[in-house]
């Protein structure tokens, strides 16, 4: 008779605050680390103390964690991209945008670019919406800039770290540190991608460099051929863990879709039942937000 293998246990304690009885986390978290990967965590932590880099009020052990297993656990390449990260901030003001920059053009925007956060998927994740069909870039530029889009879309992470994962994380009882990302290409050709390649390869940029480790699933629906095809070309790529979070579907993506995503948290225009006072993609419904707490507003 086989003698059961017991699961080796974490060198690191689970995070305060879970309710949640069923989570287990990820490899490479809290709560779920080897001792090599705490060491690195110790280790790094120190270099940044030491070195006066370390911002006690952000630096979390979660925020290391996310540059750490960015750079898969090498110390140093994770310092020198968090020390890039934290340049970039000064240079642009991070540490202040959410109360110095006010997008007043937001709702005539929304009619050229939606982009937007909406409620939650089935782990706790906050949904983001971004539908490039709709992109009128010549009209939109005319009451924005793409100066204003990026820095928009750099307040968006702010709050997505300081205000809505906490709020989901609180919701569901335990740690929620990614988004669920939904990009709807219906109506897109390669030539309208191409007139917006500039601000979608910057804002990538600015995600992958200063917010690593954000992206949990990413559904893109609506998908041309030609798209599909670039995406088996460059799949091969791409490591297996951002191959496993990407999903790209054509014209069915309903039944997808709900796999993840809970039908009335889910917009109408993509298979769900919620229909939001006002539109879904102007709500901004979710826990993060008392006033609706979630609910269509």
């Amino acid at each position: 008779m086989a003698t059961p293998q017991l699961a080796a246990a974490s060198a690191s304690p689970m995070p305060e605050g879970i309710t949640d009885l069923n989570y287990k986390p990820l490899p490479g978290r809290l709560g779920n680390l080897t001792m090599l990967q705490l060491h690195a965590l110790e280790k790094l932590k120190k270099e940044l103390i030491e070195e006066g880099i370390f911002v006690e009020d952000r630096m979390d052990d979660s925020l290391l964690l996310r540059f750490l297993r960015a750079r898969k656990f090498d110390v140093a390449k994770a310092k020198e991209m968090l020390i890039a990260a934290e340049k970039w901030r000064k240079e642009n003001g991070v540490d202040t945008i959410l109360e110095d920059f006010e997008f007043t053009e937001r709702e005539e925007v929304n009619k050229y670019y939606p982009q937007y956060y909406h409620k939650m998927d089935k782990d706790g994740r906050p949904i983001y919406i971004e539908r490039l069909g709709f992109l009128d870039l010549e009209t939109m530029y005319k009451v924005t800039t793409q100066d204003r889009l990026i820095k928009r879309f750099v307040q968006e992470y702010e709050k997505f770290a300081k205000y809505r994962v906490p709020a989901c994380s609180k919701a569901v009882g335990h740690p929620v540190e990614t988004s669920c990302t939904i990009m709807d290409l219906h109506n897109v050709s390669m030539t309208s991608f191409y007139r917006v390649k500039d601000y979608v390869m910057q804002a990538s940029s600015i995600g992958q460099d200063r917010y690593p480790e954000r992206m949990g699933k990413f559904y893109i629906i609506n998908a041309p051929w030609a798209f599909s095809a670039v995406w088996r070309v460059i799949k091969p790529w791409l490591d297996e863990v951002t191959v496993s979070k990407v999903d790209i579907l054509g014209s069915n993506y309903k039944e997808t879709l709900l796999k993840q995503i809970p039908a009335e948290n889910l917009p109408k225009i993509f298979g769900g039942t919620c229909d939001c006072r006002g539109g879904c993609s102007l709500s901004d419904a979710g826990p993060w937000n008392v006033q609706t707490n979630g609910a269509a507003a």
